[in-house]
């Protein structure tokens, strides 16, 4: 994962990103990644439900 840190607090599910990174262009270039899991990830403390997220946060290259 980048720029993505999980956090289960009770039954909540918290996810912080930190907007100000960014880790360059998609691979199709049309955008700039902030944040991904890098595919689907396990919930920590929750991998005995199969419970799992799979997040990217990315904002559109400027030309």
């Amino acid at each position: 994962m980048k720029n993505v840190k999980l956090d289960v607090h009770g039954t909540q599910l918290v996810i912080t990103v930190d907007l100000a990174q960014d880790f360059g262009p998609s691979s199709s270039g049309k955008n700039i990644i902030i944040a991904t899991t890098e595919g689907n990830q396990t919930v920590p403390g929750k991998e005995d439900q199969g419970v799992k997220i799979g997040l990217n946060v990315y904002r559109r290259k400027t030309q």
